[in-house]
């Protein structure tokens, strides 16, 4: 089972500044938060205690087909951030978890 955390410090290309994807097996969190200016306003500032204000998990056990998982997390990120970042995450993702399509 994957098991893998990254975040994004994008700043003013992303509402709240800071996009954080969690994957723990086949959950999938996706976090938007909001900058931690009390910390600094630099990419270099520790950004740990940033309050998160959005948040989309996905189970892809549960999930009906994982192609609807895939465009999701895509929409999510489209409304979170640019194309470019969105797809930079998304590409992040799929190196750590595939989304399979479902046999019938």
């Amino acid at each position: 089972m994957a098991k893998a955390t990254k975040t994004w410090k994008i700043g003013e290309y992303c509402k709240g500044g800071i996009i954080t994807v969690e994957i723990n097996g086949k959950q999938i969190d996706v976090i938007g938060k909001e900058w931690d200016f009390s910390a600094g306003s630099k990419k270099s500032s520790n950004q740990s205690k940033a309050k998160e204000f959005t948040r989309l998990t996905i189970n892809l056990v549960s999930t009906f087909l994982s192609a609807d998982a895939s465009n999701k997390c895509e929409w999510f990120l489209g409304d979170l951030t640019t194309s470019y970042y969105a797809d930079e995450i998304m590409t992040w993702i799929k190196t750590k978890l595939k989304f399979e399509k479902n046999a019938w």
